[in-house]
């Protein structure tokens, strides 16, 4: 009997999940062992009191490759009548792809060693960039992904194709600002690249894409408050490349669903939360010249906080902007022109709305009387 596909998506990431829940506890010993950890000392945009281990990142890395290699041996050294019956449609596509994948994983294990040199050493700015350059490049290669947006010219996709990875190892960094709050960002968008692939029949990326949710899954586990465990820059520079990977992998056109070419926008959507912060974060560093770099409190998790939420409440906010955002965008794949139409404005409109509540509510004041006939609110 023939494996679904959506049977095989659940046990990915059911694999991914348990992997990672695993090795996460022996990489916060080998953290501490090693003295990886991450010490607010001098960095006034954190808030966590005590040193906590910043291994995640190689806890995620180390279970996602773990999960691959596996499937991979047991698909080589399974017996051929057993792989010819659970998976008889798909064998040719699965030995067409290894060259691929390896390739893949080759990129995702350059991009969370990056990040985990940075976490150990800690790497200048123009360095890191240049290392996240160098894995762009790989990524856009011969063997990768390539964003095309249905330009003739290769060279142009090649050029978005890096600067989008660039950009998503970024802004997964500047997002893992809050406990819990990258990891259950990046869960949600693999899980909703995971839906976009299997809807338009995309095997292998939607498998991947399903992976990556189950590590980053995993890892949420010990990364929601109070965390004991980082994903440091490995852990960013790592989901940030999966992101990027199942965005520009999945084809969202597909002539036969779709009336018009704009589910191209689809990952604009799906991103759209974590994209427009860290444009605003770097929009106010720069205007305060600042390098946008360099850390402070102007995410929009930290003013949800400033108006008055806990940090646990700013952070499901915004994880439940990102599934509205995400999920209301998937209709695209088979919508018309109009249907498209209606969800980007309604896209801008909730941009509109946050920023409203972000720079135009005033923060409570924690120091204000309350006049005797007007009972403090709890």
């Amino acid at each position: 009997m023939q494996i679904p596909w959506f049977h095989l998506y659940g046990l990915v990431l059911i694999a991914g999940t348990g992997a990672v829940l695993i090795l996460t506890p022996l990489a916060q010993l080998l953290a501490r062992k090693f003295d990886i950890m991450d010490r607010p000392v001098g960095e006034k945009h954190k808030h966590h009191a005590h040193a906590t281990a910043l291994l995640g990142g190689a806890a995620m890395l180390c279970g996602w490759l773990a999960v691959l290699g596996g499937a991979f041996l047991v698909w080589h050294y399974a017996p051929a009548n057993t792989r010819a019956e659970l998976l008889h449609d798909y064998q040719g596509g699965i030995a067409s792809v290894l060259p691929r994948l390896g390739y893949l994983m080759a990129g995702a294990a350059l991009a969370g060693v990056l990040g985990l040199i940075d976490d150990v050493r800690g790497l200048k700015a123009h360095w890191k960039f240049l290392g996240q350059f160098l894995v762009a490049l790989l990524a856009a290669g011969p063997g990768g992904v390539r964003i095309s947006l249905f330009i003739a010219q290769p060279w142009v996709g090649f050029a978005l194709t890096v600067f989008w990875f660039m950009l998503l190892m970024n802004a997964i960094n500047f997002f893992d600002n809050m406990d819990g709050l990258a990891a259950g960002t990046a869960a949600i968008a693999l899980a909703l690249f995971t839906l976009a692939g299997a809807i338009q029949q995309q095997y292998f990326v939607a498998s991947l894409s399903a992976l990556g949710t189950g590590c980053a899954l995993g890892f949420w586990f010990y990364n929601y408050a109070p965390a004991s465990i980082f994903m440091g820059d490995s852990g960013s520079h790592f989901l940030g490349y999966l992101i990027a990977l199942s965005s520009a992998g999945t084809t969202y056109f597909m002539p036969e669903y779709a009336s018009t070419k704009l589910p191209i926008l689809i990952p604009l959507c799906i991103l759209l939360i974590p994209l427009f912060d860290t444009a605003a974060v770097t929009v106010i560093r720069t205007a305060n010249g600042k390098p946008f770099w360099i850390g402070d409190h102007n995410h929009i998790s930290h003013r949800f906080v400033k108006m008055g939420l806990s940090r646990n409440r700013a952070v499901q906010l915004v994880h439940l902007l990102c599934l509205l955002t995400g999920l209301s965008a998937l209709p695209m794949l088979w919508g018309s022109f109009a249907t498209t139409v209606v969800i980007a404005l309604q896209q801008i409109l909730l941009l509109t709305l946050v920023t409203i509540l972000q720079y135009a509510v005033r923060p409570p004041d924690v120091n204000a009387v309350v006049p005797p006939d007007q009972p403090e609110r709890q």
